[in-house]
């Protein structure tokens, strides 16, 4: 896989939601490039030209057109994610006393935002390079960007470089993840819909699917931001607390995670096609990545106040 092209991705990795970006593109610049059931957005799945996918909810396939349940199981895994996170965000506000507790919430809040957009673009039951699944596809794409950048926040939070749930502290935190959601809008509406030249242009050959802008922010940028959080964390927990027992969960969040991204981009085909295109990675890597963010609320549990002292303090 070159950098920058999505092609590998949107053809060996079924449910890859970023593909709807650019099968819009193709419908508006290099139709040809379409074949088989992708060249018919009634019967195209999730991706470009995939090696195996899952059959959108109205196939247009059969004679008469037969329903199918799409990507049953990623929707009712984001369903149950949705679910969980949003009992964690609840848990979290309970504890009063806790450092970063504002930034923790909005973290949470942003993940459990993603899980809904997630089952729609990856769910098979809008139609391929239809406008609401671009727009809900770019919007999806601005929250993961803006999701990453609250996880690096919370850990330059947990350094108390500023102090936690202050002006200081939420007007930068809030402000640069607008901007992040924006950009990320934005650059993704771009290059489906080819808004300017500069950045929504179509790759050459259109089969690589290139976006240099677009690479950066949905896959290097989620990296660089993961593992700077582990690594401030790793430093706060074991030089600055002086205490071991919270790394374990920070290390089993971390291959959580690996494990995630490895159950949807290696998985995936392998599952579609041992359930003759009924479920792919999508639903164990969403199962996996909450899992994940349980267990980094679980290490932020563990190095944090639950409330205040609440004794009575009488002055001499």
């Amino acid at each position: 896989m070159r950098f920058g092209q999505f092609a590998p991705l949107c053809t060996s990795a079924p449910s890859y939601p970023w593909c709807n970006l650019f099968y819009r593109q193709l419908q508006r610049t290099s139709s040809s490039v379409l074949s088989g059931f992708s060249a018919d957005p009634r019967t195209a799945g999730v991706g470009i030209n995939p090696t195996c996918f899952i059959p959108p909810t109205f196939s247009a396939t059969s004679t008469p057109p037969s329903p199918h349940l799409g990507n049953i199981a990623q929707i009712i895994a984001c369903a149950l994610a949705f679910l969980f996170t949003l009992a964690l965000v609840w848990l979290a506000h309970r504890r009063k006393a806790a450092v970063g507790r504002a930034e923790l919430r909005v973290f949470l809040a942003l993940y459990a935002l993603s899980l809904p957009l997630n089952a729609i673009t990856t769910g098979a039951f809008l139609e391929q390079g239809s406008m609401p699944l671009v727009v809900l596809t770019a919007i999806h794409a601005g929250v993961v960007a803006a999701l990453f950048w609250a996880l690096l926040a919370n850990a330059v939070v947990a350094t108390q470089v500023v102090e936690d749930g202050t002006l200081s502290s939420l007007v930068p935190y809030y402000a640069l993840a607008l901007l992040i959601f924006a950009l990320g809008t934005y650059l993704s509406l771009d290059v489906a819909l080819g808004i300017t030249t500069a950045i929504g242009a179509p790759a050459s050959p259109a089969s690589g699917l290139k976006s240099i802008p677009l690479f950066v922010l949905l896959n290097i940028w989620p990296l660089l931001c993961a593992v700077a959080y582990f690594a401030i964390m790793a430093y706060v927990v074991t030089s600055v607390l002086k205490e071991s027992r919270p790394m374990v969960f920070y290390v089993l969040s971390a291959l959580l995670f690996i494990l995630s991204q490895c159950a949807w981009l290696l998985l995936g085909r392998v599952l579609c096609e041992a359930s003759n295109h009924r479920i792919d990675g999508a639903f164990l890597a969403t199962v996996l990545e909450s899992a994940a963010v349980g267990v980094l609320f679980l290490a932020w549990r563990s190095i944090t106040e639950e409330s205040w002292d609440d004794d009575a303090y009488y002055p001499s």
